[in-house]
């Protein structure tokens, strides 16, 4: 079966766009990749948590928990992309242009290839990073509200001091 080849610089901008829905995977081992599956869930799960927060606000606590699994799918996305830019064109055509030169175009690192690299190391830090605040934020600050919550117990009489 023959397959055409697979570009680098393609498959980068492809992780970096759309890699939190796995369209990178697909691009790359077709729609029976297994791992390629993996990334809707998360990110819809994530875009779930979104919506809850617009609707419902930043109380909602089953969205603290969706929201990150967004960033982080994009994180990962981004960091595929990273490693798709920096892959040497030998190795990039041995894994995935198996029939190619090891010099083949397609695994070529162009100006277009350092851009995504660059767009996507910066998306990915700001997703990642974004996620973690997001995250610890609002877990510190729910345990700072259950915390003032059991300490304000009803007022009782103080007991009597003795006098010894």
């Amino acid at each position: 079966m023959s397959r055409t080849n697979r570009n680098k610089t393609l498959a980068a901008a492809i992780a970096t766009l759309g890699g939190f829905l796995g369209l990178h995977r697909f691009y790359l081992h077709g729609f029976k990749d297994w791992v390629g599956w993996l990334f809707p869930l998360p990110s819809a799960l994530g875009i779930l948590g979104v919506l809850r927060a617009r609707n419902l606000g930043l109380d909602d606590q089953l969205a603290w928990v969706l929201i990150p699994l967004l960033g982080f799918t994009l994180a990962a996305a981004g960091l595929t992309a990273v490693v798709y830019a920096l892959t040497t064109k030998e190795k990039w055509n041995a894994h995935h242009n198996p029939g190619a030169a090891p010099d083949h175009p397609a695994g070529w690192t162009t100006p277009l290839t350092i851009g995504i690299l660059i767009a996507a190391l910066m998306g990915s830090a700001v997703a990642f990073m974004s996620s973690l605040a997001f995250s610890f934020q609002h877990y510190f600050q729910y345990q700072v509200e259950a915390a003032k919550a059991l300490s304000q117990v009803p007022d009782q009489p103080l007991p009597p001091v003795s006098g010894k």
